[in-house]
């Protein structure tokens, strides 16, 4: 009885060995299955970092490769319709032998256009694009353009675009007849250019003394017909020559001709003097009086030292002049004549005249 029951207790240790060594071969097979499909996708990955991977071997690959893929969506993208804002040049026909800008005129204007995208690339880049030709027949007369009215001008002049707006409200402009004038030259208040010991002893000398001016009508006219010129330094105690250029406001707009100028005289060192000169009234009214207290006047000026010797103080005059005085207490300021041309008069003393 022991025999059988050992018996039928190996037979089942048997079977059950057997289903557990079936079990550990299933599992192996699929853990090994599992491994080698890892493997692939880890080899796969391996492959596309590999040919991703920038080396020696394939950069230059790949760079043709996404070119060549963007030049393909570029190309294909610029064969659609679209809308875009673009700014187009311009220019503006006129008789420009007659007339010129007073203020510059403007360079583009922006539209709304719609087209092939090959042809909004093309305009909006700028290569090759001709102005878009606004004309005018009496230019003096214009000064603003409303937008609206732009697209009439514009529409045979946008080939394979058309235009939906125009995004520019107004074109402002601002052209005036052309006028030619000759205007004389001066350099005046030359003292103030010179050092302060020191005077012109000559007459100043311009050569040419004129000048033509072409430019727009409304600022030729306001220019005056003598135009000052301001010399290019300052505390002159020397003989001066030099050339001067004719500058004045808005001088961008204006020809000059010509438009620099010689300029040329001499200085001398000034003696300061100080002296009585005699006293005169003249133009008493009628029936009256004139009183004054004083016989002589207290005068300084300045001459050039060369003229001292020459000077004679019997022939310098104090006047008085009173035809544009009322009767009555008066405080005149006497205009001393007499004095040499290149003398700078200083001072001289007020009088009361009573009449």
């Amino acid at each position: 009885m022991a025999t059988l029951l050992s018996w039928k207790a190996i037979r089942s240790f048997l079977k059950l060995k057997k289903a557990d060594g079936s079990a550990s071969i299933s599992q192996l097979f699929r853990w090994s299955r599992q491994k080698q499909q890892l493997k692939n996708k880890v080899s796969l990955l391996n492959s596309i970092f590999d040919f991703l991977r920038f080396n020696k071997k394939n950069w230059k690959a790949v760079v043709l490769c996404l070119f060549a893929a963007t030049i393909f969506w570029f190309f294909n993208a610029l064969n659609k319709n679209y809308s875009a804002n673009i700014n187009f040049p311009v220019s503006f026909d006129y008789d420009r032998e007659n007339y010129v800008p007073v203020k510059s005129l403007p360079a583009a204007i922006r539209m709304n256009v719609s087209g092939l995208g090959w042809d909004l690339f093309r305009k909006s880049s700028g290569l090759k694009v001709p102005p878009l030709v606004i004309p005018l027949e009496r230019p003096a007369e214009i000064r603003k353009i409303v937008g609206s009215t732009l697209p009439a001008l514009f529409s045979t002049q946008l080939e394979g675009l058309q235009i939906n707006f125009v995004i520019t409200d107004t074109v402002c402009i601002d052209i005036d007849e052309k006028v030619r004038k000759k205007f004389s030259l001066t350099v005046d208040s030359v003292w103030r250019y010179l050092h302060p010991d020191f005077g012109v002893i000559n007459d100043i000398t311009l050569v040419p003394d004129t000048v033509w001016i072409e430019g727009p009508r409304k600022i030729v006219n306001t220019l005056p017909d003598v135009i000052n010129l301001a010399l290019p330094q300052n505390n002159i105690d020397s003989d001066f020559i030099g050339e001067i250029e004719i500058i004045f406001p808005n001088d961008d707009l204006l020809k000059r001709d010509t438009p620099v100028v010689e300029v040329a005289f001499d200085v001398e060192k000034l003696m300061e003097i100080n002296d009585r000169v005699q006293l005169k009234v003249i133009n008493v009214p009628p029936n009256l009086r004139a009183a004054i207290d004083v016989q002589e006047v207290n005068c300084t000026f300045r001459i050039p030292v060369s003229l001292v010797k020459t000077l004679s103080i019997d022939s310098l005059t104090a006047i008085v002049d009173l035809k544009a005085f009322k009767t009555g207490s008066n405080k005149v300021v006497p205009q001393v004549n007499g004095l040499p041309k290149n003398a700078h008069l200083i001072k001289v003393d007020t009088v009361q005249v009573n009449f």
